[in-house]
């Protein structure tokens, strides 16, 4: 039985052997653009000879095509929210009710979040605003990382934790905010926290704090409303007591019944499947973004191996603002993790990948 196949962009092991593209950052294997310049030598006819050739891309190009791609991933996360809603509701016999009342909730959502999701993500995170005299440090590579991007200047924000990390919030470049922890100017020198900050303006440049924020918000909303269901059947007084709608509790019914049981289970699972696709493509192109910014792939490199090196809980991270950090507040993936639950690629495999480029 053949072995994994290995990607040579990032070192992930998992990818089944007849892959094209890497199941954790998404590079195409060198050995598809081969294949294609060997069966053009042999006059076309291996096998290999309908293998597309994969052109590179720059930045533009690579931003461009991360935002299509993450709003269709956002896209499926309301659509797994209706689909619930309308299975719960049609338990109950008013499907229509739950198609209405999913498509509502979905939009309240995502404008709270969109208006007011950085402020809400910042106070859970006990983030104070930087004061110059205190952390003129921290803001001035921030004033110097936006001026390079282009971007307006973005409120700075300390979080006074041990533990080394950082994250960027918001709604667009002119409403964003960087947020720092203590222990990460503590423990990193001026090339390293430029690398680091470089990094978070890349998510504000990319436009990834828009996304991320109005995710975690819609992902949190659905798990509620499946496990609040749940709850209802296990502590209620049974469903074909409740069930007054059209049908009396019966075979439609109980059909809506066991596809909202089962939606209640795999719908949550495959939205935090969708958030953290989108988290992990996003942090490859953060990092690169950020070796654009500081031409010195190395210091955002050795910023990350002290980040592994030095880890520690955030207390005030949860599972809702994991993906928002540089590094996962909440526990680290080594190179053999499951890429579909791990919130960004293995840390050894950014730094890799980062030497590279030097």
């Amino acid at each position: 039985m053949p072995s994994n196949k290995t990607c040579p962009h990032c070192g992930y092991e998992k990818n089944v052997p007849n892959a094209f593209k890497c199941g954790l950052c998404g590079a195409s294997f060198a050995a598809a653009a081969g294949a294609v310049a060997f069966a053009a030598d042999d006059g076309g006819t291996s096998p290999a000879r309908d293998i597309p050739v994969v052109s590179r891309r720059d930045f533009a190009d690579e931003i461009s095509r991360n935002r299509i791609e993450s709003w269709i991933l956002l896209l499926g996360i309301p659509l797994i929210l209706v689909a619930l809603a309308v299975s719960i509701a049609g338990a109950y016999g008013y499907p229509y009710y739950g198609l209405a009342g999913g498509l509502a909730l979905a939009v309240i959502v995502g404008f709270v979040a969109y208006f007011g999701g950085d402020r809400m993500i910042l106070g859970f995170s006990h983030a104070r605003e930087a004061d110059s005299k205190r952390n003129l440090r921290v803001i001035n590579l921030v004033d110097e990382m936006r001026i390079a991007a282009g971007l307006p200047m973005p409120k700075v924000y300390i979080i006074e934790s041990p533990s080394p990390n950082a994250f960027a919030t918001g709604r667009n470049p002119e409403h964003a905010s960087v947020a720092v922890t203590s222990g990460l100017v503590a423990n990193l020198n001026r090339e390293e926290l430029q690398g680091v900050i470089a990094h978070e303006i890349s998510h504000v440049r990319n436009f990834d704090i828009r996304y991320m924020m109005i995710v975690a918000a819609l992902v949190g909303v659905l798990a509620l409303v499946a496990d609040g269901f749940r709850r209802s059947l296990w502590y209620g007084r049974g469903f074909g007591r409740r069930s007054g709608g059209r049908g009396g509790g019966g075979q439609a019914n109980l059909i809506f019944l066991v596809i909202a049981l089962l939606m209640s289970i795999l719908a949550p699972i495959s939205a935090v499947m969708l958030q953290m696709a989108i988290s992990r493509k996003r942090e490859f192109l953060a990092d690169s973004s950020a070796v654009e910014l500081t031409r010195n792939p190395l210091g955002l490199a050795s910023a990350l191996e002290k980040l592994e090196k030095r880890a520690l809980p955030l207390e005030s991270a949860n599972r809702a603002t994991q993906h928002l950090f540089i590094v996962n507040p909440l526990k680290a993936y080594g190179m053999k993790s499951g890429a579909l639950f791990s919130t960004h690629p293995p840390i050894e495999s950014r730094i890799r990948v980062l030497k590279a480029m030097a």
